[in-house]
This record gives structure tokens, sequence and C-alpha cells, in this order.
């Protein structure tokens, strides 16, 4: 296992960040760790150093990684959200793609030899999902602003890191959780829901969108195991490594709310709701991965059930709501 030094995060303070820099703390405890942080965003882990710059702010990028050198780079930040994506396209690809960018310039200058693990998605494959499942060598067919500027990102980083550099492309699919408090993710959205009518601030309905879509879903515990043991066996990976993070599975959507109705304390009925439908045409039937490349690089398996996730994003919720935060 490579014995990193100095490790800088961005992203720290987001949904799978905080689970991240958890892990990166206890795996790596010797280490200099400096966590990037949105201006005025809060959230740093204690484990980390915390810097507030703009990751488009590309001078103050090109200082912090002259100054840092770090020897392992975990790039998760940027627009997070397919839906919010859509509305904001300019705001997705300058977080997405110049955000990559400009941080990956920077490490080719001043870390060259760095390894970099960059939070892609399963998104990436697009129309490919018309086919069935897709391993990493399915062919690349985004549908959106989102899956678009983080394919153009991935390619990106792949140049301008340099050939010493090592690359670790990651491409989760969905993932949840707990720890997962935006509500513009459909399964945060429906625990957030239940959450407020077992409170009674909400009347008992459930408003949804298309519930036959089938997705693989994993909990976010298992995806970030997945990238800390791609992060451990960086040396005996290729210089440009893409892994597909996904149990193979697909639930329905309909099957998933089922699953949270019976954790549930209180009954509602349920409502479609016209603007949480997707657009026509950027939205797959059925979307699976197939993750046997990570499986046979790092023996990971997932180990939470979609109870085990639903139940823990639940009880999440129910404390934002008892603690009259939500």
């Amino acid at each position: 296992m490579p014995a990193y030094q100095r490790i800088l995060l961005t992203g720290g303070g987001g949904f799978v960040g905080s689970h991240v820099a958890g892990a990166l703390s206890e795996a790596y405890p010797d280490a200099f760790r400096v966590m990037l942080m949105r201006p005025e965003e809060k959230g740093a882990h204690p484990a980390f150093s915390a810097t507030a710059v703009d990751l488009l702010d590309e001078a103050a990028i090109d200082r912090l990684v002259a100054d840092l050198v770090p020897d392992l780079v975990v790039h998760l930040a940027g627009q997070a959200s397919v839906g919010q994506s859509a509305g904001a396209p300019e705001a997705t690809w300058r977080a997405n793609f110049h955000g990559a960018f400009g941080l990956g310039a920077a490490l080719g200058r001043h870390a060259p030899e760095a390894v970099v693990l960059f939070s892609s998605t399963a998104a990436a494959y697009g129309a490919s999902f018309l086919n069935g499942a897709a391993n990493e060598d399915t062919p690349l067919r985004p549908l959106d602003v989102y899956s678009r500027s983080k394919v153009a990102a991935e390619a990106a980083l792949s140049d301008v890191l340099g050939p010493r550099a090592r690359l670790i492309v990651a491409r989760p699919v969905n993932h949840s959780g707990p720890g997962q408090r935006s509500r513009n993710f459909v399964l945060a959205s429906f625990a957030a829901q239940i959450a407020a009518i077992e409170a009674g601030q909400a009347p008992p309905r459930l408003e949804v969108g298309d519930l036959s879509r089938l997705r693989d879903f994993l909990d976010v515990r298992d995806v970030v195991d997945a990238y800390m043991r791609l992060i451990a066996q960086a040396d005996a990976l290729p210089a440009r490594g893409v892994f597909n993070i996904g149990s193979g599975e697909a639930h329905s959507i309909a099957e998933l709310l089922d699953l949270l109705r019976g954790l549930a304390r209180r009954d509602f009925d349920v409502v479609v709701d016209p603007e949480r439908l997707r657009p026509a045409g950027t939205d797959i039937a059925c979307v699976r991965c197939d993750a046997s490349r990570l499986r046979a690089a790092t023996g990971w398996r997932p180990r939470f059930t979609m109870t085990d996730m639903l139940g823990a994003l639940l009880d999440q919720w129910r404390a934002e709501y008892a603690g009259g935060s939500p």
C-alpha cells in the first residue's frame, strides 16, 4: 500500500466527501491532510487542515498545489445533481470541467507523480444502457449536461496530469445513505418527506416522479470502500485506470419506495408530481453496471443491503426533524 504523505481532498464537505475524509484520516493517520473548501463553506473534517479556495480560481489552485505538492488527490468537488445541472448548464460545466482542468493542470506542473482519484459517474454511459449492463469498455454516450461535463473532465485530466501521474477514474452508480441531506436526490427526497410526515410537519402525502425506472443503487459506505481500495492498490493499477462501482443489479424506484414504506411509522398516499419527471430522451429505463474489473483488482464487494441504506437515510432525516433543523 502506498505510504501517502500529503493528501488533498476536494469536495470533502459534501455527502460523499464527509465519508471519504473519515476514511482517509483513519487509513493514513500520519499524512498531512488538506481539505479544499469553498469560501464560506462549513463542515470541514477535524482531521483535515481546511483551506478556503475557489476551485475555479486557477491561480490560487496553482499556488496551493505548488505549496503542498500532494502525492494523493481525491477530487470529489463539482455539481452532483443531474436535475440541478439541467437548469444551470454553464455553472455545471465550470464546476465539473473547468474545476477538474485547473486542478489537473496545476498537478501536472507541480506534482507530476501524484495519484489522482477522480469521482466521475456511471451516467457517462448514457444511451449505451439501452443495450444492457455497462462495463468499462462500453461506449460513452452521455445524455445530459452533468454526464457530458464529467466525461470531458475525465479526458482533460488524462491529458494534463502528465505521463508519470496515476489517474483512477471511478464511475459509481447512484448512491445514497447516511449523510445525504440534499433533497435533490430521489431517495433523500422520499426519506425527508416521510420524516416530515412522521413528525406531523407535513400531510400524509408523498410526492414522487417516475417510479418505474430501474437503477443500480449502492450505499455510500460501499462506494467509499471502493475508493479506498483503489487508492490503496494504486501502485498495481494502470497509469490511466477506469473502474465501475456498481452492484450489477437494478431496483425499481417503486421497489425502493416500498422498502421505505415498510420502515415508515405512518402511512401515506403517493402522488406523482409532474415537476419531478425528467425530460423525454434524458432518462433511461434501466441502469446497471458491471464492476468485475473493480472486484478483480481490489476484491471489493457491496456489504450493505438496500434496507441498510434506506434505514440509515431515514433515521438521519428523523434526527434532522427531531432537532428542529430539517
